[in-house]
């Protein structure tokens, strides 16, 4: 029996009134408060979702009522849930470029003892899968299930750098170019000529390029065939580590990447 708020069509599915349907709405919600990274009012989530007040004031209550959303008393504001965390948290651990490093990683991260990510692609920007932290933890804005710019990261210069020229092109074409600091590449000519650079030297770098202090060395995942599967990358900050030596870690780097590559075609992880 459908709900009493779904109108039937000719064919018996439900119709939404104003053409989209509750789940697709459920879904944007939950976008646009987790891609926020802080708590949002009601009035930010309205003008951010176009969802009538109504409709906002249904689909919150329920969020709350399942737990997948949580409200901030202090903040006054609605943030992601503890239910929607603990669905994305085993996501990440079940997936599968995440499953095929985990051994790499954790090696890794024992030799260095600096912090690590792990990432992909995701609409042309940088999708972080896995993180390890450093022993002497820094603060920085890359956590897993983070999306971040793929112009001015190591790790998503790494990536850009295995594209074929077509989807280079394409993914040079959606980057914003933001200037984050004084450093960040802010033109498409620029980020062309560093990925020619890149593809010479065999790893990218990020001198502070995204976020001031933080600076880190990164190499693409490949098949053996030349596929893109991720990027590894090590970070640290100024206040204790210079490129020269972060450059040190380059064959330590190479080895978790080769071995990671080669866990994951066992695995038969898809290339992006």
């Amino acid at each position: 029996m459908a709900d009493a708020g779904d109108d039937q069509t000719g064919n018996g599915k439900p119709a939404s009134r104003d053409g989209e349907g509750s789940f697709a709405k459920i879904l944007k919600l939950l976008d646009f408060v987790a891609e926020a990274g802080h708590p949002l009012r009601f009035s930010d989530i309205q003008i951010g979702t176009g969802l009538t007040k109504g409709t906002l004031h249904r689909l919150l209550k329920l969020l709350l009522e399942e737990d997948m959303l949580a409200y901030d008393e202090m903040a006054r504001g609605y943030s992601v849930g503890f239910r929607t965390m603990r669905l994305a948290h085993a996501a990440w651990r079940v997936s599968s470029l995440t499953g095929a490093a985990k051994e790499a990683l954790d090696r890794l991260s024992r030799q260095t003892h600096e912090t690590l990510h792990l990432a992909a692609l995701d609409g042309y920007q940088v999708l972080y899968l896995d993180k390890r932290q450093a022993l002497r933890a820094v603060s920085m804005f890359s956590s897993a299930g983070k999306v971040g710019p793929a112009y001015c990261t190591g790790v998503g210069k790494a990536m850009l750098s295995a594209l074929s020229a077509d989807r280079l092109a394409k993914a040079v074409e959606v980057q914003t170019f933001k200037r984050y600091t004084a450093n960040t590449v802010t033109s498409e000519e620029a980020l062309l000529a560093e990925i020619a650079i890149i593809r010479r030297r065999g790893y990218s770098i990020d001198n502070e390029e995204h976020e001031p202090g933080i600076i880190c060395i990164a190499k693409p995942i490949l098949t053996a065939d030349g596929e893109l599967l991720g990027g590894l990358s090590i970070t640290g900050s100024t206040h204790v580590l210079t490129i020269d030596r972060l450059e040190g870690f380059l064959p330590l780097l190479e080895k978790a990447v080769a071995d990671i590559a080669e866990r994951a075609t066992i695995m038969r992880v898809p290339t992006l």
